[in-house]
């Protein structure tokens, strides 16, 4: 079965007709492609902003500013300089963020996430999940998990695509942890850090954005 990531569907989508062709026909020669991490470019801030919600310490933030803007100084090349400052840009767009409104009022405990349980099989296609955290909690007795996404692009993901990221993390934890944990769907979050929106797989139950996995693994099938 063919491997893909989320970003990859995302990227067809966007294609004109004819660049879907090429990328169905690439995608059927099995072409090397990256995961959904973002790369290197955006890691320093992604990982930055992953902490400040696991340890619960904004100062984090402030302190990878200062990192990233001493690299700046000591590099002398042109593009590393601009990732870095895209990356301190994206750090204080998350100064006055609000962490509280992404995770639940009690105590986490974070999950591994062994590589194994981050292929999911849809129509034939393994859609890879790489979640920052799965996490697990308690509320009045009983037993929740939640996991959450922070994802970045160049210009940042329509709510529509934040979606995609948002239902295969829903796909995860169901197939995975349904068993022993209520999956609260509010916190299948993916956030995309460009831009600082957020989308649950709630708002995708409750109609607001649709399910689009399917609907393109079946248009790259056709072609």
């Amino acid at each position: 079965m063919k491997k893909i990531t989320i970003k990859q569907l995302i990227d067809f989508r966007r294609k004109s007709d004819r660049s879907k062709k090429t990328f169905a026909y690439n995608l059927q020669l099995d072409k090397k492609r990256s995961n959904d991490s973002g790369g290197d470019y955006w890691i320093t801030s992604l990982s930055a902003i992953s902490n400040v919600f696991k340890y619960k310490n904004e100062v984090l933030l402030n302190n990878k500013v200062e990192e990233l803007q001493e690299k700046i100084k000591a590099t002398p090349h042109k593009s590393n300089k601009l990732q870095f400052q895209r990356n301190i840009d994206i750090l204080l767009g998350f100064e006055d963020f609000d962490f509280k409104s992404i995770r639940p009022e009690a105590d986490l405990d974070f999950l591994k996430k062994p590589n194994d349980k981050s292929l999911i099989d849809i129509k034939g296609f393994i859609v890879q999940a790489y979640p920052h955290h799965v996490y697990t909690y308690s509320i009045n007795g009983h037993d929740e998990i939640g996991a959450i996404w922070f994802v970045a692009k160049l210009g940042g993901f329509a709510n529509s695509e934040l979606g995609m990221f948002a239902d295969i993390l829903y796909r995860y934890l169901n197939k995975h942890y349904s068993k022993d944990y209520y999956v609260n769907t509010e916190y299948c979050i993916a956030l995309d850090v460009v831009n600082g929106k957020t989308v649950s797989f709630s708002e995708i139950e409750g109609g607001i954005y649709p399910i689009l996995i399917e609907k393109t693994i079946e248009e790259i099938q056709k072609l």
